[in-house]
């Protein structure tokens, strides 16, 4: 029987499908938590009955969550190297933080000219 929390319930045990955790209500109350939490109402009898088939469906699923979960650490890799790859070929022709204020061909022609003399010196 399930339970949102909140609500007024009888006397029993109570387990929090969210978390695990075991309210045990000794007489009439409510149940701690907002409605959005849910609790199953049942004996640590049952509980402990339904927790090996709870760890079979655990153990034939692990394989399928490691493998969704290599897949999504790939793609992730993936989808993060081909923005990287975009971002670098990507070129302003352009540098924020220098100021071109001679002129970029003239610096260019400069420095050839400069090359062209050092290179006769010697």
């Amino acid at each position: 029987m399930l339970t949102n929390g909140g609500t007024t319930v009888k006397a029993g045990t109570y387990w929090n499908l969210a978390n695990g955790n075991r309210v045990q209500m000794e007489q009439e109350g409510s149940l701690p938590g907002d409605s959005k939490t849910r609790y199953i109402k049942a004996s640590a009898a049952v509980m402990l009955m339904a927790a090996p088939a709870i760890g079979l469906v655990f153990a034939m699923f692990l394989p399928f969550i490691g493998i969704a979960m290599s897949l999504s650490l790939v793609a992730r890799k993936l989808a993060q190297g081909v923005a990287s790859a975009a971002a670098g070929s990507m070129s302003f022709g352009w540098r924020p933080i220098e100021a071109y204020l001679a002129g970029r061909k003239n610096r260019k022609a400069s420095r050839a000219k400069k090359e062209t003399k050092d290179s006769g010196k010697q």
